[in-house]
């Protein structure tokens, strides 16, 4: 691991730290690139789907071959162990989002006499998943978007996924599986920016959406940052993936080692980070990571290595406040925290910003990651300052409601007034004095 001290880091070394996942979404020719595609997708539809199909995955499929067939759908097979944890994942996704459809209830208060105000809580009409497939097949994104969106009774849903890579055309059984079991029916095997591009649109074979979410490469996110253009509703950034553990001298480092690793082998664009108090710590860490890295495959090995080398490694602070003010900086899109029992609260109490925060040896992330029920499709490159990750609560939208009996109006008649009459609109001032034979 590359070592660093805080106390001892110029500021320049702490950004460059905390500044990952950015510059390669809003690459200037990056953007050029998406955009000819998202223009294309605009004017020509369907054929520039297959276009970009042919031009990115090597893949030649006809317009009408782009929707993936019930027969499909219900014939896709996984084994048992598999299907059987799918099952697993999709329980605990429905019991979390459930819990927190019962919390997103309509409400309204009286709060002042005659003036009644609440909201109304209701799911947005249609949505786009977006599953990413290339590095390696995901029917953990698939659950775990689709999940949300079914929970929160979503009426249009529709999931676009790039075929196998090196394939005629095929999608991911795993994937397939998933849908059936949610009953997810409007499934397309598109190119990553194209499927984007062409949710945002819509097209003769693929839906118009009002919200596309999911994670990708950087032209994914940078084909969803830039359909905002066209007036579709998108996520935060989810960018390349990240992690934070936060560690004392309590921490068991042959677990801390195999937790590090968790995102890790993800990419070498990967960034983790291990925060401690402690330098034996960082030493016991080190050896057991040298170790654990050679059991790779050499692909994962490499992503390792730069996940914890140049983009990551450990860092050393005086106390666990200081662990807790680096870890806010850095608003990880996965936390980890390993400390003591009898500080585990008050080390909580001081986290603020994280995608999520796993407590204690027994919680790894790739629990959280495949089955806990927890969001994990989080918010990336310190976007986690401002967002959450993908719950039901991502596909509601709130409608303010408001009721005034006439005593109520007439008691705020000289505020609205007089605000109106400030601020030189006095139709809206009219509306009031009119009302009171003013």
């Amino acid at each position: 691991m590359r070592r660093m001290r805080w106390a001892e880091m110029t500021e320049t070394d702490r950004a460059a730290l905390c500044h990952r996942g950015i510059d390669e979404i809003f690459d200037p020719v990056l953007r050029t690139a998406i955009g000819r595609i998202i223009d294309d997708v605009r004017d020509h539809g369907d054929e520039a789907v297959c276009r970009a199909l042919h031009d990115f995955d090597r893949i030649d499929l006809r317009p009408d071959q782009l929707r993936v067939t019930a027969d499909e759908i219900a014939s896709a097979v996984v084994s048992e162990a598999v299907d059987a944890a799918i099952d697993d994942a999709i329980t605990h996704l429905r019991a979390f989002n459930q819990r927190l459809m019962e919390r997103a209830s309509d409400w309204s208060f009286e709060s002042e006499p005659g003036l009644f105000v609440g909201e109304k809580v209701t799911p947005i009409a249609s949505t786009g998943l977006f599953v990413p497939s290339g590095k390696a097949s995901y029917p953990s994104v698939a659950y775990q978007l689709g999940v949300p969106a079914v929970v929160a009774g979503v009426r249009e849903i529709a999931l676009v996924v790039p075929p196998v890579p090196g394939g005629e055309g095929e999608v991911d059984p795993a994937v397939l599986t998933v849908c059936r079991k949610l009953g997810i029916t409007q499934v397309f095997r598109v190119n990553g920016p194209a499927g984007i591009a062409a949710l945002g649109f819509g097209t003769e074979m693929i839906p118009k959406v009002r919200k596309i979410v999911g994670p990708g490469s950087p032209a994914v996110t940078c084909a969803q940052v830039e359909m905002q253009r066209h007036g579709v509703a998108t996520m935060m950034l989810l960018g390349p993936t990240e992690s934070v553990v936060i560690a004392d001298e309590s921490a068991d480092p042959v677990r801390l080692a195999l937790d590090l690793l968790i995102e890790a082998e993800h990419g070498t664009d990967s960034a983790v980070v291990l925060i401690t108090t402690s330098a034996a710590l960082v030493d016991a860490v080190d050896g057991e990571l040298h170790h654990r890295i050679t059991e790779l495959p050499p692909v994962r090995a490499e992503a390792a290595r730069a996940a914890l080398g140049v983009n990551g490694g450990a860092v050393l602070v005086a106390d666990l406040a200081e662990a807790a003010a680096v870890s806010n900086r850095y608003a990880p899109e996965h936390l980890q925290l390993v400390v003591a029992d009898d500080v585990r609260q008050a080390a909580l109490d001081l986290l603020t910003d994280a995608g999520e925060i796993l407590i204690g040896q027994n919680t790894p992330f790739s629990a959280a990651n495949f089955i806990i029920g927890c969001p994990a499709s989080l918010p990336t490159s310190g976007f986690a300052h401002v967002s959450s990750g993908i719950t039901a609560d991502t596909f509601l939208k709130r409608t303010a409601i408001a009721r005034a009996d006439e005593i109520a109006l007439r008691r705020m008649s000289p505020s609205i007034i007089a605000l109106a009459d400030h601020e030189g609109f006095p139709a809206h001032a009219n509306a009031i004095r009119v009302r009171q034979g003013r």
